[in-house]
């Protein structure tokens, strides 16, 4: 059997480092098959997931030798962290290795929305009703951008929000007042009211816990302009995705760019179904090929040195 299980995809490179070591059993699908999953740690001692593989006591019952769980990102909602304290595994996340791909997704995302009405019009162009006046669109400088989260990501949003000259607010209670980083970055620290109503862009940026759950609900969405843009690539149940699927419907809020869910993936029939003026993407903020290479290689170099020390 495996010392190593590799349950969801992971860069080739950072398989070869731990093959050349170890004996490994990779299979980007292995996540869809529990039961085998289960069968194929009784003698792992390296785990490697990244957001769906769910690391529960009955999948830790099933790996008895298990040392230590890679994560691929940084979210630690699929692992139950008492559980593997509690049987001396580590869990090892990917910080440091997303935030350039997450920071450009929310910007990309946002200059998508401020020009949307200029996408999907190739074909009237392309049969000369020439749509000018249909296109109209508005520019970054003259916003107001609301970061929810003023971690690392939202600092790397900041970072080239400001190249704009945005006016950028960030509300984030764990970060003080007098942090120098606020004037460094020219972010103005405000509550979550004034940062959801004063702000023409909101963007997500806070781990999902039970102080952020629904964090966004109906009367956070009810504060926001009735123009304004929500992009969340925070977590899934960060937004109540229900009343943001409603507050698009009715006009509460113009429109959204959304990354992550409360069930991913999402079911049929969900919500969003009908929802016109809302952009899905499936939880893909992160994956570029440099972020991928990045988040791969250091959890690769982790898994190999745990088990290196363990002998």
């Amino acid at each position: 059997m495996a010392d190593v299980v590799i349950s969801e995809f992971l860069d080739e490179e950072a398989v070869d480092l731990l093959s050349a070591d170890f004996d490994v059993f990779y299979d980007p699908d292995l996540v869809n098959r529990t039961d085998e999953l289960h069968e194929r740690l009784q003698d792992c001692r390296g785990l490697i997931v990244r957001n769906r593989t769910q690391v529960r006591p009955p999948l830790l019952d099933a790996a008895p030798n298990l040392i230590i769980v890679g994560r691929l990102g940084v979210g630690l909602d699929n692992i139950d962290m008492e559980a593997c304290a509690s049987r001396d595994v580590r869990v090892q996340p990917a910080r440091g290795t997303l935030e350039e791909s997450v920071s450009e997704y929310v910007i990309g995302a946002m200059l998508v929305m401020l020009r949307q009405a200029m996408y999907g019009i190739t074909e009237e162009v392309r049969t000369g009703t020439w749509p000018r006046t249909k296109v109209i669109g508005r520019e970054a400088k003259c916003q107001t951008l609301g970061l929810v989260g003023f971690g690392i990501i939202g600092r790397e949003v900041a970072k080239r929000a400001g190249a704009f000259g945005m006016r950028m607010l960030a509300y984030d209670p764990y970060v003080k007042e007098d942090d120098p980083l606020w004037t460094e970055l020219g972010v103005t620290p405000a509550s979550l009211n004034d940062v959801l109503s004063e702000s023409d862009v909101v963007t997500l940026s806070v781990p999902r816990t039970d102080g952020t759950h629904h964090l966004i609900d109906g009367n956070a969405l009810a504060k926001m302009k009735p123009d304004s843009m929500l992009i969340n690539t925070a977590r899934g149940g960060v937004v109540d995705d229900a009343a943001l699927a409603e507050a698009l419907k009715n006009g509460t809020i113009g429109n959204a760019f959304i990354d992550v869910f409360e069930d991913e993936p999402l079911p049929a029939g969900n919500v969003f179904d009908g929802v016109e003026n809302v952009t899905l993407t499936p939880h893909c903020a992160g994956l570029t090929d440099e972020a991928l290479l990045r988040s791969s290689m250091m959890i690769a170099n982790a898994v190999h040195d745990a088990l290196s020390e363990k002998g």
